[in-house]
């Protein structure tokens, strides 16, 4: 035996053990922070995300009408502004101005907007609206538990999760802190390229075990004063992911000028004229939705 080398030897082993000490205590501690989330939230009916693999195809849109479609339905919503760089749901909402209350107790009491719906989003713990959130994964890691374990969620049937685009950080910190998700509803254009793109998010979804509850094809055409249909985009984008990934298409959202008119207001369309094609429109995306989450169809 050379003298030294099974000291050396030891003392390697102690040091893996001790690396493998540390990483299981991480694990422990993750394992911990999921089953409080979960202890958190065990009122809550429905888990969805809202996903897209682009920018620009209105899935801020899809979720702020979705979330208020529901809420005309009677049912009890929440909205979870997930994107940290670019949060949009408050003022689509018309409660950008608010603030987040904390309990005694120090839980957090999300904001109120129109017809009950509640919401958490970054934007109001911001010191200004346009100020950058320039952070790394474990902080946005960090941040996303921190608002799923402490906010009071109370009683709810739906909650919605509106993710930033791609299959970034924020979508694995779905994945990873909210285990009883309902799945994921993907929004596109009717473009092949907003497809394609659309279509990396639907396999981040199938690899991290997450249920694609369907897709919404936004903008996919316009009503003209003579009732007709006209496609401004080229492309049947949605038609295409539903036939590539087995899952059905919830909705053509049609696109109308005072969609974004009145999101920058903080009003919707589904209120301010609920007979128009977008209104309609977004009744048989709820209608589809929930024959999705209690028939099981997609997968």
């Amino acid at each position: 035996m050379v003298p030294g080398k099974y000291s050396e030897e030891m003392g390697m082993s102690r040091d893996i053990d001790e690396e493998t000490k540390q990483r299981l205590a991480s694990l422990f501690q993750m394992k911990s922070i999921e089953a409080r989330i979960a202890e958190n939230m065990k009122s809550i009916r429905y888990k969805i995300g809202v996903i897209s693999g682009k920018g620009g195809v209105g899935k801020s849109t899809v979720t702020a009408n979705l979330a208020v479609a529901l809420a005309l339905e009677g049912y009890r919503v929440a909205v979870f502004d997930s994107d940290f760089h670019g949060p949009s749901i408050p003022k689509m909402l018309g409660v950008e101005d608010a603030t987040l209350e904390v309990t005694k107790d120090k839980k957090i009491l999300p904001v109120t907007g129109p017809y009950g719906i509640k919401i958490v989003s970054i934007l109001y713990l911001l010191p200004e609206k346009t100020e950058a959130v320039i952070w790394r994964g474990p902080l946005k890691k960090k941040f996303f538990d921190d608002l799923a374990l402490y906010t009071q969620w109370g009683e709810l049937d739906f909650l919605l999760f509106d993710l930033p685009p791609g299959t970034g950080d924020e979508a694995l910190n779905l994945a990873q802190s909210i285990k009883d998700l309902a799945g994921v509803i993907a929004v596109t254009q009717p473009t092949e390229v907003s497809a394609l793109a659309v279509a990396k998010s639907i396999n981040f979804a199938r690899k991290t075990n997450i249920r694609v509850l369907g897709i919404v094809e936004n903008m996919s055409y316009f009503v003209c004063g003579d009732g007709k249909k006209y496609k401004i985009f080229s492309g049947n984008g949605g038609e295409m992911l539903s036939k590539m990934f087995n899952v059905p298409l919830l909705g053509r959202i049609p696109i109308d000028p005072r969609v974004a008119e009145l999101g920058d207001s903080g009003y919707s369309l589904l209120v301010q004229d609920p007979d128009s094609e977008f209104s309609k429109e977004f009744r048989n995306l709820v209608n589809n939705l929930l024959e999705v989450l209690e028939g099981g169809e997609s997968r």
